[in-house]
C-alpha cells in the first residue's frame, strides 16, 4: 500500500469495533490502537512510523482515543 493512501477508520459500532478500510478495501474491525496499527503493519506500514493524528488516517466519529459508541471514551 502507498504511504499517501488514506486509511478510514469509521466510528465506533455497537461493540465498540471500528471498521477499517484502505485504497477502498477493508482491512478488518479494530478494537483498540493495537489492532488498528497490526492492520496497517498487515498493509505494508511500519506502525513505529504511524503518525496516528496525522493526515494518513481518516478518523470518523472520534479520534484514537474513542473505541466505544455513543461519545464515550
Amino acid at each position: 500500500m502507498a504511504a499517501s493512501a488514506p486509511i478510514i477508520v469509521y466510528p465506533p459500532d455497537e461493540d465498540g469495533g471500528r471498521r477499517v478500510r484502505a485504497n477502498g478495501a477493508i482491512l478488518g474491525r479494530a478494537y483498540n490502537v493495537n489492532d488498528l496499527l497490526e492492520f496497517l503493519r498487515r498493509a505494508g506500514l511500519d506502525p513505529d512510523e504511524v503518525d496516528l493524528d496525522g493526515a494518513l488516517i481518516q478518523w470518523r466519529g472520534g479520534g484514537p482515543d474513542r473505541w466505544t459508541p455513543g461519545g464515550a471514551a
